[in-house]
This record gives C-alpha cells, structure tokens and sequence, in this order.
C-alpha cells in the first residue's frame, strides 16, 4: 500500500486521523523552514562577503594612496635639497637618495634629470649622465609640483635611453613614475623621478588577503590594469573598461561594489575604491563559484537533520497516545537547531570597523609640520592647529614618556614602531599602532614621517573572543545532549553535564581517563576501530551502539562523531554527541508488526469479497438467462415483455455490481504482473470504437477522431489501456445528449509522452469533485441521476495508469462537457511495469 493510500486509510478509519495529518504537516513546515535557511544563509554570506570585500578595497587604496603620497612627500624633501644649493650628483644628495630608498622600500629607485633628459644624479652613479627619452615618462609636471604617470615597462630609468633598443622584460616588471621638477637659481629646470614598484602593492595586497578565492588589482583610471595578485588572468596594461566601476560608477561613484563580471572568469562578488589623491583605483573580488562551494560546506549537514527529523515525525504518529509527546519533541528538536543556526550566524557576524590611518611629518624635534585630512577626523584639529605641537602630548599621559623616546635618535636608522592611545572628538580613547620613519640629511636627522593604523577594533575583537570562548564552552554545558571531547590518544578531555547523568560518572574521574572504561573489551575494540578512521579521513560518522545507562537500563544509542580541526587542519580530537533512540526502535517494531496484522486482515477481506463475488455469478447467470427466455416467449404480451425485461436489467446491473467487487478484490490483493509489450495505441484506440459503435449508435452520437499520421508506439498492457479507453468512452456516450459529437483526440507533446484526450458535451463535473471521482464507489453528483455505475470504472482506469507510470485527470470545458486525459510516459525498450500491478485490476 503507497504512502498516499496509508495515510488515505488512517484518516478515514482510525481515531489517529487528525494525528497523522498533523504529523505530515509538520513535516512540511520543516522543510519549509530549512529551505528558508538554507536560502537566507547563502544571502547573509554574499553579504559579508561583500562587506569584507569593500573594507578591503578601502584598506588596500588608502595603502596605495598613503605610499604614493609617501613618495611625493620624499621627492618634494629632495627638490628642496637641490633648490637650496645641494649638487645633484653631491654625496649629500646620493646618502638623502639611499636614505629615501631604505625608508621607503617599495620604490625601485631615484633619480635626478635634467631638461634635456640627463640623468645628474641618482643612488647608482652607473646611471648617471646618460640622456634618457622624457616623453616616454608622460606628461611633466609644472615646477614646483608633481605628477604621476602611467605604467612604464622597464627595469631602470636608465633603460629609457632613446638611442636603447627596447628589451623584454617579464610580465609585472615595470614602474610608475613620479615626477617632480624644480627649477634652480640659475634658471635650470631639474627633475626628480621615483620610481614606483605598483608590483609591491600586489604582493602587499596578496598576504593581507591570504585567500587564494580571493584577487585584487591596482587599476588605472583610464581602466588599464596596473598590477594584480596571483590568479589574476590579465596582463599589465589590459584594458578593463568593460568592468562596473568604469560602466556604472565612475565618476558619479569613488567607490561601490557589485555581482557580475570582474578580471577572472565566471561572476565575481566585488568592489572598488577610487584613491583620494591619486587616478588609480584597487578592485577586490570573491569568486560567486567559490561563495557557493563555502555556503554548500556549511548547510550540507541540514540535509541528513532534516531527514532524520522526518522519519521520526512519520513513526511516532502511528501512535495516537504517543504522537503528542513525540511530535513536540521534535519541535523542541527543530527550535534547538533553529537557535543554535542563528547563534552561529550571529556569532559569524563580526565586521571590521573602517581602518582609519593617520599620516603626519615632523620636524627633527618631533614637532608636527604636516597631517593629512583624516587627522582632522580622529582629534577634531586640522593642520593650522595641528602645527607646531607635539604628538607626545596628544597621547595618554603614561603614554608620553615612550613616545616622546622613539623621536630621540639614538643611532636608530630603521622605522620605529609603538603602540599609542589618543583621544578623538568625542572624548573616547582609541588605540593606534604608530609607525615612525627618520628622514636624514648628511647622516642627521631633518625630521620625521610617520602613520598610525587604528587598531581599537582589534583589541575590542580579542576581548569579545575570550567572550565567545566562555559562551561556548557554557553552551557546550547546558546543552540536553550527553556530548564529550577526547583527544587523540583516546583520553577524555571534556564531557558536559548531560554525559554525567547519562553515564552516572562525574567528570573528575573520567577526565584524562581512557575512553570507554565501563565498556567490554570487545565493545571498546569496535569503537576505538572507528575513532582511527575518523581521525585518519576527518569529517563525521555515525553508528548505533547500546549503552548502559546510569539507572541500569539497556539503552539503544545513535553515536554522532566529529572530528575537531587544528590550526593546520589536522585532527586533534573527537567530538562525541549520544542521542537516545530507543523509544524509536521500539516504535519501530510496533510499526512492522501492526503494518502486518492490517495486511493479513486485508487479505482476508478480499478474499472473502472475491468468493462472495463468485458464489454470486451462478444465481445472477440464470436469472438473466431465464430472463432473456421470457422476453422471447411473451412476445405479444406486453405486460410479460415489459416484466421479463425489468427483471433482465435489474440482472444486468446486479452482475456489473459484482464484477466490480471482483475488480475492487483484485485492487486491494495486489499480486499479479502487468505484461507490457509494443504497441500502436492508435489500433488500439480504433478496435474500441468498433466495440461501442452499437452504444454510439442507439444513442445517435459520432464520434471526431483525430489521431496522428505517424505511429504512437507505447510499451503497454493493451488489454488494461483498451479497458480505460472503454471505460472512459462509456461515461462519455452515457452522459452525452443525444445527436451530440464526442471528442477522440492522440498526440505527442514536446518531451515524447503520449496522450489520449476524450471529450464530451455531458453536465461536466461540480469542480470540487474533479479528483474524488476517481476514488472508489464515488460519482459526481451531477450525474447521479439513476443511470447506473457503481462508482468503480474511473478508480479502476486510474489504478491502471498509474501501473503503467502515467496519468489521467478530467476537466471541464469552457463550453459545457468535460474531458479526460490519459497520459503516458516515453519507455526504452525493455522497459517493465511493477511487478505487482497485473492483478490491481
């Protein structure tokens, strides 16, 4: 019997009825509700996805922005040295270039040229009075100011020669030229280039991502790529103009972010951020394809829940006593899990609060010459005010004593570094991590650069995560479920409150104790046998095993294993959850064996229909026959004729009524096989017609046959599908008007299926009994006008159908009438029906 007729059957005749369709419509909410999990999980991931993506793209172009204005800060220090009388190619000028270079390691080099292209002086003197081609820099700056240009793919400046044939170099390899020109008192125009190495940035860019799923690039503002990461399948000097912040953003937007197409294939989740002072913009992106593989890995385990969830909802409701209890544990089940889904999500979504960066200069005693916008920010103050004070006495008074020494030289040449605290506007203490460079002129100090990073978040984030380290082990501790963590060597490590009274043992005597003491040797042989092969493929398993509990009693356990990941994703331990099934192994067994007793009862009630249903046949044959004896004999005696013809119909109808019982036995025996075999369903729809032309006929009905040139093979039974072709024709000519026309229509749809469609102009069928009239002994009302019928062809036609893998259903027409529609699936050759579907009918 189908799950469909079981239930079918419980609501009808059993109490429980009400108990089990609120079974399956928890069942329904359930997976309602895990879809909608599912669905919203993928959403909040894309989210924080993009939140990270655009935090990093504000990181990575503040680093762009901040190195390169670190750059014009060093080149506009070295024009003031030239315009003050140092010789270009002095000593003085080549220890300030070296000095620049150590202080600022992403720049390839320095060099200074004349108006004519010359180079007059640089780090390396190899380079010097060779006449490089200017134009190949870009446009040059007006004096006294600077300008950046585009990428030039070369390894040194001196490389630009205009009489040098040009050289490969490998693909990255090149740099951006920031160009400053000072003119001298002699009226002579003097250039200083700094050289940038954008590939520095990309490499930066790669370790702060540290994700391989992940890809970032610095962008031109014209759309050429500059640099980019690894996997990052474009060249330098691609161009990338067809992407969203050149076609949707700029220059409405300086940043954004979208879904779509990015520098690699497939959709990319991504943003972008515009420097402030630069035309140059970094691009960040996360693979859609890889956003999915992530969402995938961590709802995965919704699945095997929700399908443990259903089996048990199905068994508990065969129980009437016992569905209750059993269904508001499972809900108590789900609302677990729900709240332990959102904890998680809620857990997981930490933000990174914008990464504020300030940027400052000073003068060699510390007092402050220069701070850029975001200084305003943070204390309140801009540069006007800022001037001439000193950062030792903005930080927190035990502060000042350390920061004031990281100005005092000391033969210190490299950065300096300190953690720091400041005030901002509103009173409220923020932590930076200062970074402080000297800048030397003749080996003395002429002043300082420095930058702070605001780090408040991250010291925020470790407090909140020794937070979360104690919620989770109390979690751990008031969960309902007997859990316990054990290492590799198969000792406990940890075990919660339910385990103890699961077990009866207390903690202190387990922990540090090997695992599965009280068990037999062979008991803990099988377990231990499993541990290995979790901790040897990772992941989880689960296995039933019984327990003893600490009451004595024998309990049927399903045992959940995890395997818990260390920093290098190795196996460093077991989780173990314990979930007591023994209630549901005993429902189980009172199932199969009530399933049991209703099939034997079942087979005894058709049994006994189908010998009734014989014993009925004898009498029924000689009253029709002796019947139809009497019709001949009283011919001419009109009352005899129409008594003897009463008492044949009244045969008639009686023998139908049996022969349907005969068809219902057969239905609910279900043993027997159904032949199927090839066939053109277009013969078999023609040898039908030819068996009821009589009836069309008597009733003056035709018939418009429209069946298809081309043959309708089908593997089908042809005595079953010839048997619902003439049951549905017959409901159709009995309930036609006389002289009307019926409908006979075969086609092939798209996917290759086959289907019959009868039609009629009959009363049509009330629409709320469109599908009860397929069941057994129910006919439509509209039709139940003593006619005949004992409701049992269209449940019969159905069984049918549904024997061979198709469908019938009816509709009513617009017109008046109704129409039947047989449908029958493609089969391959060799195809078989059910093998006990023959007898149903």
């Amino acid at each position: 019997m189908t799950l469909t007729g079981l239930l079918d059957h419980r609501l009808k005749h059993t109490g429980a009825g009400w108990a089990v369709f609120a079974g399956v419509a928890l069942v329904f909410a359930l997976w309602l509700t895990l879809g909608g999990l599912v669905l919203y999980e993928r959403q909040l991931l894309n989210e924080r996805i993009k939140e990270r993506n655009e935090l990093l793209a504000r990181v990575f172009a503040d680093g762009v922005t901040r190195n390169i204005e670190a750059t014009s800060l060093a080149t506009a220090t070295l024009a003031d040295l030239v315009a003050k009388g140092f010789a270009p190619g002095s000593a003085q000028m080549r220890a300030a270039i070296e000095q620049t270079l150590v202080n600022l390691p992403f720049l390839r080099g320095i060099n200074l040229v004349d108006a004519r292209g010359m180079i007059v002086g640089g780090a390396d003197p190899a380079e010097w009075k060779q006449e490089i081609d200017l134009a190949r820099l870009g446009r040059l700056p007006e004096p006294g100011s600077d300008l950046l240009g585009a990428m030039v793919p070369v390894r040194r400046l001196s490389d630009l020669r205009s009489s040098q044939v040009a050289t490969a170099v490998p693909e990255g390899v090149g740099f951006l030229p920031l160009v400053r020109s000072v003119v001298l008192p002699d009226q002579q125009v003097i250039h200083v280039v700094a050289m940038v190495n954008v590939q520095a940035f990309a490499n930066f860019q790669q370790v702060t991502m540290n994700d391989n799923r992940a890809a970032a690039a610095v962008v031109s503002y014209d759309g050429r790529l500059v640099a980019a990461t690894q996997g990052v399948p474009r060249s330098v000097g691609d161009s990338l103009v067809q992407l969203a912040p050149f076609a949707s953003f700029l220059p409405r937007r300086e940043h954004g972010s979208w879904v779509g197409p990015g520098m690699r294939k497939g959709t990319q989740i991504a943003a972008f951020r515009l420097s402030t002072t630069r035309p140059l913009l970094v691009m960040v992106e996360f693979g859609d394809a890889d956003a999915a593989a992530q969402w995938f890995a961590r709802s995965r385990w919704l699945l095997p829940v929700a399908l443990v969830a259903t089996l048990l909802i199905f068994a508990l409701t065969g129980f009437a006593a016992r569905s209750i209890r059993a269904r508001e544990a499972a809900r108590g089940q789900l609302d677990a899990a729900q709240s332990e889904v959102a904890r998680s999500e809620r857990d997981l979504s930490v933000t990174i609060m914008s990464l504020q960066e300030l940027i400052f200069r000073t003068d060699a005693r510390g007092a402050i010459t220069f701070v850029n916008d975001r200084w305003r920010g943070v204390t309140g103050t801009g540069l006007s005010k800022a001037a001439g004070s000193y950062l030792w006495d903005r930080v927190l008074p035990a502060q000042r004593a350390g920061v004031q020494a990281l100005f005092n030289d000391q033969g210190r040449r490299n950065v300096r570094a300190g953690q720091i605290t400041l005030l901002d506007t509103h009173g409220g203490a923020r932590n930076f991590m200062l970074s402080l460079m000297p800048l030397r002129v003749d080996g003395d100090i002429a002043g300082f650069a420095g930058s702070a990073v605001d780090i408040t978040q991250q010291v925020e984030a470790q407090s909140a995560l020794q937070t979360q380290l104690s919620f989770t082990e109390k979690l751990m501790e008031i969960s309902p479920l007997p859990k316990s963590v054990f290492d590799l060597s198969g000792r406990y490590v940890m075990v919660n409150r339910a385990w103890e009274e699961f077990t009866g043992l207390r903690r202190e005597a387990v922990v540090g104790q090997r695992v599965g003491g009280m068990l037999s040797k062979a008991e803990r042989a099988s377990h231990e046998e499993r541990d290995r092969t979790l901790i040897e493929r990772g992941g989880s398993i689960r296995y039933e095993a019984v327990l003893v509990h600490a009451d004595g009693s024998q309990r049927n356990v399903s045992i959940n294993k995890v395997a818990l990941p260390g920093a290098d994703r190795r196996t460093v331990g077991i989780l173990s959850l314990l979930v007591d099934v023994t209630e549901f192994r005993h429902a189980e067994q009172a199932i199969r064996e009530a399933r049991d007793a209703a099939e034997d009862a079942s087979r005894t009630k058709s049994e006994f229909i189908a010998n009734i249903s014989h014993e009925l046949r004898t009498p029924l044959q000689s009253i029709i026959g002796f019947s139809e004896l009497g019709l001949v004999r009283g011919r001419g005696d009109d009352r005899l004729v129409a008594m003897f013809g009463d008492i044949q119909n009244a045969g008639q109808r009686m023998l139908s009524l049996v022969n349907g019982l005969l068809d219902v036995s057969k239905i609910e025996s279900a043993v027997g096989t159904i032949h199927l075999e090839r066939a053109d369903l277009r013969a078999l729809v023609r040898e039908v017609l030819r068996e009821v032309d009589p009836l069309l006929c008597a009733r003056q009905l035709s018939v418009d046959l429209q069946l298809p040139g081309q043959r309708m093979l089908a593997k089908v039974d042809p005595q079953r599908f010839q048997q619902v072709i003439r049951n549905v024709l017959a409901n159709a000519i009995k309930f036609s008007p006389p002289g009307s026309l019926i409908g006979l229509l075969g086609r092939q749809d798209r996917t290759g299926a086959l289907e019959i469609v009868v039609s009629d102009h009959g009363p049509g069928i009330p629409p709320g009994e469109i599908e009860s009239i397929f069941e057994a002994f129910v006919q439509s009302s509209a039709t139940k006008d003593g006619s005949g019928g004992t409701g049992l062809g269209l449940a019969i036609c159905r069984t049918i159908i549904d024997a061979h893998g198709g469908t019938i259903h009816a509709e009513n027409l617009g017109e008046g009438g109704s129409a039947f529609h047989i449908r029958l699936p493609v089969r391959e050759a060799g195809d078989t029906a059910p093998a006990e579907l023959d007898s149903l009918i």
